[in-house]
């Protein structure tokens, strides 16, 4: 799961936030697999890349003042995301921010965070990506 230790986030958002990210990741982030927080199996995976993410950040906003004007009422979330090897060895170290900020449900800032995450894995773990590493597979921590 997404560890949000200091940052006291509603339990929608959390839940939101991971079955985005893992859904993202199934669809754009490029991997073959896609290993939930607890599946026995990515331990037997030779390349698995593993995702560690808390939130670093919280702001609810308000659909009802969003709906009203376009400066006010917007929903952002930032979550720190560290990419290691199976062995714990940092890969890539990056923070993934979310937001909404005109018209929809204040949970859209999760789906966001999810398709930016999506798109980081892409570029820089996928075989169709820039990176020289190649063929990983990520586990949904």
């Amino acid at each position: 799961m997404i560890q949000s230790d200091e940052i006291k986030l509603p339990a929608e958002f959390q839940v939101a936030l991971y079955e985005n990210l893992i859904q993202q990741l199934e669809k754009k982030g490029g991997f073959q697999h896609v290993y939930r927080d607890g599946d026995t199996r990515a331990a037997s995976t030779p390349d698995v890349v593993v995702l560690h993410s808390t939130v670093s950040g919280f702001k609810a906003g308000s659909e009802r003042a969003r709906q009203v004007t376009t400066v006010a009422g917007a929903t952002s979330i930032t979550v720190h995301c560290r990419f290691t090897d199976a062995k714990g060895q940092s890969l890539l170290e990056r923070d993934v921010n979310g937001k909404v900020r005109f018209f929809g449900n204040n949970l859209k800032a999760t789906y966001d965070f999810a398709k930016k995450a999506a798109r980081i894995t892409r570029e820089n773990f996928s075989a169709s990506g820039e990176s020289k590493v190649r063929k990983h597979k990520i586990d949904g921590r």
